[in-house]
């Protein structure tokens, strides 16, 4: 515990972590562990300097055991939103725009209560009109550090409502923007280019998952034709795109997918073809990506178009096929287990180390928990349904 703070229900937590805690978690949700309490995710938290100062002194009394000073003597203060406003007007001199974005960067990365600070002075409304004047000037000196402060802040614009309207109504020229940045060109600045695109893809999957009903249904075809090249780009030789950043991708694609104006335009861009790739060539272990893969394609095959577009490449049902026979190996070790427990259970039940009644408990919720975690294992690998 490096800085000690109080809730309003009288329990210290580490600042960092009940920050961390807050923000991730609706409102309905943030009871206190302890007291059962609500704890809205405004309230103040209140430092803890009698716990600071014993935390201190224990450190010092066993420094001599290797135990470091892990608190400085005063808490660093909280982000001062005058100074996060100074911070967005020198974003519009361009002799300090870079300098700012490299602040603005740095600060967003430190914790939670940062973020929330520059939401709340307007932080990401300057980043957008700046990443719009990036995409209509062709102007790439800057972007990756408005995409990267972007991407970290824009979960909590939400919890902001006011002048919210301003950044939905700029939505359209935004994912341009953001389509614009992922096809820039890589044999120019391969290093730098493949950091926007995976902050961008980032900044994209976070708009994408609190956009309205209305930007999901204007989208663009150039859109679906660029994240279509970006997976291709993913298992290529020279691949540019990080892990995450085709998970984001995916999620883009999932979330959109549902719409069956979408659904036509991702199949006119090849996305089958390339998710068969993709399953075929790249990240083979990783099982998120292949239930994201899954999770596309059964809303792609729900029409025509789709499972014309599955049939038609030479790998498709062999590649579902293969998904589809493919048995778990923690299915295999709790089947294993529950064999273990059916033929012993005669002879354990016998022995007077163990009162039969707690045998009999203990062995039936064990049966009832590897059945129930199976049944739930099973379906899902045989479903390949997303949540």
């Amino acid at each position: 515990m490096k800085d000690p703070v109080t809730t309003i229900t009288g329990i210290t937590y580490d600042r960092d972590s009940i920050e961390c805690w807050l923000s991730k978690n609706s409102n309905n949700r943030t009871i206190c562990p302890v007291t059962k309490v609500h704890v809205p995710r405004g309230s103040d938290l209140t430092p803890n300097h009698t716990l600071r100062r014993l935390i201190q002194a224990w450190c010092v009394t066993n420094g001599f055991n290797g135990v470091d000073l892990m608190l400085s003597s005063t808490p660093k203060p909280p982000l001062s939103k005058t100074y996060v406003l100074n911070l967005v007007l020198d974003l519009s001199v361009p002799r300090t725009e870079i300098k700012t974005l490299e602040r603005l960067e740095v600060l967003a990365k430190e914790n939670e209560r940062n973020k929330m600070c520059m939401v709340e002075v307007g932080v990401h409304k300057a980043l957008v009109k700046f990443l719009i004047q990036c995409y209509k000037k062709c102007d790439t000196n800057g972007l990756e550090k408005s995409l990267s402060t972007l991407s970290l802040i824009w979960g909590f614009s939400s919890s902001c409502h006011h002048d919210n309207n301003k950044v939905e109504n700029r939505e359209e020229i935004l994912i341009d923007s953001i389509t614009w940045a992922l096809g820039l060109d890589d044999h120019r600045d391969m290093q730098s280019h493949a950091a926007i695109k995976n902050h961008a893809v980032s900044l994209l999957r976070s708009i994408i998952q609190k956009a309205n009903s209305t930007t999901l249904e204007r989208l663009k075809p150039q859109l679906f034709d660029t994240i279509t090249g970006l997976l291709r780009q993913s298992y290529s030789t020279t691949t540019t795109i990080a892990q995450k950043g085709v998970n984001d991708a995916l999620h883009v694609m999932l979330d959109t997918s549902p719409s069956a104006r979408n659904r036509k335009m991702m199949i006119e861009s090849r996305a089958i073809f390339e998710l068969i790739e993709l399953e075929i060539n790249y990240f083979t272990s990783n099982k998120k990506t292949k239930e994201l893969v899954f999770g596309i394609l059964f809303n792609l095959c729900s029409c025509a178009d789709g499972r014309a577009q599955l049939l038609s490449h030479a790998c498709g049902i062999a590649m579902i096929t293969k998904r589809i026979l493919k048995v778990s190996p923690i299915v295999d070790e709790k089947d294993q287990a529950r064999e273990i427990l059916r033929c012993h259970f005669d002879v354990w039940k016998n022995s007077p180390c163990v009162e039969v009644a707690t045998l009999t408990r203990d062995i039936l919720d064990t049966f009832r928990a590897v059945f129930i975690w199976s049944v739930n294992e099973e379906f899902r690998d045989d479903s390949d349904v997303v949540e």
